[in-house]
């Protein structure tokens, strides 16, 4: 364990999870009181004349889906503002290279979302592909959701990429507030299935370790999945693996580390949320490490899917919908298994923390998060555009943008309190109920913002009705109807969610916010091609470990992957990380 030279250290980097932004509303023109903005009223035609329709290329480095965004997130945009999304994703179709393609044309569409604001975002700027937001008094005149409700991102954005003046984008999941910014249930787990925890008589996991025996008295237990497949204690995949197996990262932020330091490209080190410390990923002493070594543990056992290696995340996701996976690294992934049938039957997963566990939390920043909505610089009708990004930060933007049209899903009640209809229990978070032509048909799964980044953190509170905008933790939602697992769970924890029970027990770590005017780095050609050559070998022999036959060859593998890692510069790269760090984002903590 290495300790810092400055201040308290905290991340707010976000990993990934899975959250819908989408965006209208059925108002008529002019600005709302919450800086959200009016425009033509929902309905079947426009009702605006002066509005010509407009179809404007939306490029996302984070969308999961190509083409026209459809239903009643189409029609919601198509009858606010007169507008279509043609979505364009450079996932589905040339990763970085369709990114290095656009920047190489000028032209990187009318709203552009970056993955990071990293290299891409600040080669966009350099390159003058980004439309500036004070250009012509644009954000002042159109972007009051932005000056109302995210102005200190916008702040930080012209601090630390405008030079002081300019505003080439802001970012995402702005938040307010102290403590953790996740809803109910954390980012992070380890879940496991309830109903077998309670009925081998709960007993009590006091380190990472005790889930093995667990595990095998609960696959003894269960064996086979309602469809006749061989259920495992653990299923991993590898499609997440960066630099590193994911997966062992992970077992980092169940002890309240994370990637990186925060602001810098993450490679080869984990820093602690809020304590002057650092691990280098092959500290033979740090959390990496001992992630294989559960994972090998687990293996010997015969716990671990034998597909571990060879399966993507969606491969995985099947498995725990059939029930043939017992534990749970992300507890948004246990809906899949949590249907309302099973739960009725009692079954399902729910947390069951270890007693050494101290889970990451991200925690609010008013600054946002590192990725970026921009506006191309040939946009076409920018102002439109603007009012549309706008709408998105402001609460009813928010509101709609993630959970439909008022009055679909969700809805206000007399005491202007906010409650989700018959309809919603169906349909959310993202299901696929079919939708009223009304609201734009298909179903809603299929009607979600296809655009797949985020604006303002649902913890934070709504203004315009006192609770927050994550419908998880709205009271009508907490006390309506819990499912036998729900209940079970409530009466042994005494507490009414996940996060109550962490934050209950001081087992959180939360990032604070921090601000910095220096820009991330950009990794040297050189020293990113030895850390490209590192994470290789990492990644490689990390899955020979967690395969391997006996300790001995476990023990050899980590001796050669250390050994071959620092022959091709991992200690150099690791300083260079370290040195980033202590310089840029530990002394503003």
């Amino acid at each position: 364990m290495k300790k810092r030279w400055y201040g308290s250290a905290l991340l707010i980097l976000m990993c990934a999870m899975l959250v819908f932004t989408s965006a209208c509303s059925n108002n008529n023109g002019g600005n709302s009181a919450d800086g959200g903005t009016k425009a033509p009223a929902a309905s079947g035609n426009n009702e605006n004349p002066d509005r010509e329709e407009i179809t404007i290329d939306v490029f996302s480095m984070l969308a999961n889906y190509a083409g026209e965004q459809p239903g009643w997130f189409a029609k919601l945009v198509k009858d606010k503002f007169n507008i279509k999304l043609n979505i364009i994703a450079s996932n589905l179709a040339g990763g970085q290279q369709k990114i290095a393609t656009m920047m190489a044309s000028g032209d990187l569409g009318d709203l552009v979302v970056f993955g990071t604001n990293g290299r891409d975002y600040q080669d966009a700027i350099k390159a003058g592909l980004l439309l500036d937001f004070t250009k012509d008094d644009l954000l002042n005149q159109y972007g009051q959701g932005l000056l109302a409700n995210a102005p200190e991102a916008i702040e930080a954005n012209k601090k630390q990429f405008g030079g002081g003046t300019a505003v080439y984008g802001v970012g995402f999941d702005v938040g307010t507030g102290e403590g953790p910014s996740e809803g109910a249930t954390m980012n992070y787990g380890p879940n496991l299935r309830w109903d077998l925890y309670q009925q081998l008589g709960s007993p009590e996991i006091k380190t990472l370790n005790d889930y093995l025996p667990l595990l095998k008295k609960m696959q003894e237990l269960e064996p086979k999945s309602e469809n006749g497949r061989p259920t495992y204690g653990i299923s991993l995949w590898s499609d997440w693996d960066g630099s590193y197996m994911t997966l062992a990262k992970v077992i980092a932020q169940f002890h309240g580390y994370n990637e990186g330091d925060g602001l810098n490209p993450a490679g080869m080190i984990l820093t602690h949320q809020n304590k002057d410390e650092w691990q280098g990923v092959l500290d033979e002493d740090g959390y990496y490490l001992q992630g294989l070594k559960f994972y090998y543990d687990a293996n010997q056992m015969g716990l671990l899917d034998p597909d571990s290696l060879t399966q993507k995340f969606s491969d995985v996701s099947n498995k725990i919908k059939d029930g043939q996976v017992l534990f749970s690294h992300f507890p948004w992934v246990d809906n899949v298994y949590n249907t309302p049938e099973r739960t009725a039957e009692g079954k399902g997963f729910a947390l069951v923390p270890f007693a050494d566990e101290k889970v990451t939390s991200y925690g609010q920043s008013p600054y946002g998060g590192n990725r970026v909505w921009a506006i191309g610089a040939d946009a076409k009708d920018p102002e439109r555009i603007m009012e549309f990004l706008s709408w998105l930060y402001s609460p009813e933007g928010v509101m709609e943008a993630n959970y439909g049209p008022k009055g679909l899903a969700w809805d206000i009640d007399g005491s202007g309190k906010p409650f989700v209809t018959e309809y919603g229990w169906k349909a959310l978070p993202a299901n696929a109920e079919p939708v009223p032509a009304e609201y734009g048909g298909g179903t809603f799964k299929d009607g979600t913002n296809q655009i797949n980044n985020t604006t303002l953190k649902l913890t934070n509170i709504n203004p315009d009705t006192g609770e927050t905008y994550d419908y998880n933790l709205w009271p009508s939602t907490l006390n309506h109807n819990p499912d036998p697992v729900t209940k079970s769970w409530r009466e042994a924890t005494g507490v009414m969610t996940a996060k109550d029970y962490f934050v209950k027990n001081n087992m959180i770590e939360v990032s604070k916010p921090f601000f910095t005017t220096e820009t991330p780095v950009t990794v040297p050609a050189q020293l990113q091609q030895k850390i490209d050559g590192i994470g290789k070998i990492i990644k490689e022999y990390s899955w020979k470990m967690v395969f391997a036959k006996n300790d001995a060859e476990f023990n050899k593998l980590q001796e050669e992957m250390i050994t071959k890692s620092k022959g091709l510069g991992y200690d150099e790269a690791v300083a260079y990380e370290v040195g980033n760090a202590e310089k840029m984002v530990f002394p503003f903590r």
